[in-house]
């Protein structure tokens, strides 16, 4: 308890360090690109510098080529603190890359001059995911400020592409992979609540259609002389709601603890209100529970379709827009779940649950690799809109949060 509380207090200490680290961040754009950017090699030039004399027992850059890149690669970070015991690693990961700031007379000053106001830290990427990636850094920080070792070592995973599909980040990486251990820690600060109670330990499958109803284009006037695909179209998004009955397992793991249907983008048929049209083209964005087979999903929307086209006389394509198959969730009761659980307690008074999410995360990267990863971080949610923000006593109560597992056995 003695060393936790010195940790605690020297964390505190840093918080205009801390402050200073992510807004010098901020003003380091690392954009992937595929929305237009040089990537993350100077912002991870910039961190490799700020962390060569912290004490790190290796720092390893793992490069993803990339020849979209001025660089001609990605750069993924491996810095690891040694412990009392090497048998494991409490790996935190972050990521480097941001999103591109948007619509910029949205913003209240500029996304990439990080300002400080009421308690919070604003700029692109502040919060996702430069919040945990400076929490983890003066976590440890504190550890060898204080001539304290963790109870295991520490690995601090800053990596490439988490925006635009990981392909050059935590894929790469796990494909080469070299580094993780089955009984690794494996904590993704890449998801959670403003309360700090969601612990994510398992993912949705995602299913993302594009349908394109062919019919006969005429004048409205007529409308015999046409098919009319926008009707058709219509009559097939109410049909595909029958999927919510059909598919009705609930787990109280998720929340929603259903699977989802929704009809969502749809494209623009004619210009004009005078015709009917002779195409219409829509989407439907399915987040699937475990229990629940794509293509049990897929072979009853082709019973659907197939009554669609007998009734309105069109013809109807479909084609996958995306497929991901849920990976094997976190068990609620894994090492890392406890861990984080014991932690967010004593740091933030309150208990943490293991939930499931529809959407998607990089911990699935782990997963499907047979390690058990969470995802967890206080956090206001903010990532990817104007005026992103890190609540700073966030920011410091995470590295706190980070700093408990580094000393539990």
């Amino acid at each position: 308890m003695e060393s936790l509380e010195k940790i605690f207090n020297r964390i505190e200490e840093f918080r205009d360090e801390m402050i200073d680290l992510q807004i010098r961040l901020c003003g380091l754009p690392a954009i992937s690109p595929k929305s237009g950017g040089e990537g993350e090699v100077k912002k991870a030039e910039f961190l490799l510098d700020f962390l060569k004399d912290k004490g790190y027992e290796t720092i390893e850059v793992v490069k993803a080529p990339d020849l979209d890149t001025p660089a001609g690669y990605r750069p993924n970070i491996m810095a690891t603190y040694k412990g009392h015991n090497s048998s494991k690693t409490i790996w935190i990961m972050t990521h480097l890359d941001v999103v591109p700031p948007g619509e910029l007379s949205l913003w209240k000053g500029n996304p990439f001059k990080a300002w400080v106001e009421g308690g919070k830290i604003f700029g692109r990427g502040v919060e996702d995911n430069q919040q945990d990636m400076v929490a983890s850094i003066f976590a440890v920080e504190a550890f060898r400020a204080e001539r304290i070792l963790p109870n295991y070592n520490v690995g601090l995973l800053m990596v490439a592409d988490e925006e635009t599909g990981s392909e050059k980040g935590i894929h790469f990486v796990l494909q080469n992979n070299s580094y993780f251990k089955k009984d690794d820690l494996i904590i993704v600060p890449d998801a959670g609540n403003p309360q700090g109670t969601m612990i994510e330990v398992a993912e949705k499958s995602i299913l993302w259609l594009k349908f394109i109803i062919q019919g006969q284009q005429a004048h409205a006037s007529t409308p015999e002389k046409g098919i009319n695909a926008f009707r058709a179209g219509s009559a097939l998004v109410v049909e595909l709601d029958s999927l919510y009955k059909i598919f009705s397992a609930r787990n109280s793991l998720f929340d929603p603890p259903i699977s989802t249907f929704e009809p969502t983008k749809k494209e623009t048929n004619v210009p004009n209100i005078n015709t009917i049209p002779g195409e219409d083209v829509f989407y439907l964005d399915c987040r699937l529970l475990p229990e629940c087979s794509i293509e049990e999903v897929e072979e009853e929307i082709k019973r659907i379709i197939k009554k669609v086209e007998n009734q309105y006389q069109v013809q109807i394509h479909w084609q996958e827009e995306q497929r991901t198959t849920a990976a094997p969730p976190t068990s609620a009761e894994a090492p890392v779940v406890k861990a984080l659980q014991q932690a967010i307690q004593a740091v933030y008074k309150v208990a943490g649950k293991p939930v499931g999410i529809g959407g998607g995360t990089v911990a699935s990267f782990f997963r499907e690799n047979n390690f058990e990863a969470a995802c967890w971080s206080k956090v206001d949610d903010t990532a990817h809109q104007p005026n992103e923000y890190c609540i700073i006593d966030n920011m410091i109560g995470d590295a706190k949060v980070f700093a408990h597992i580094f000393l539990q056995d």
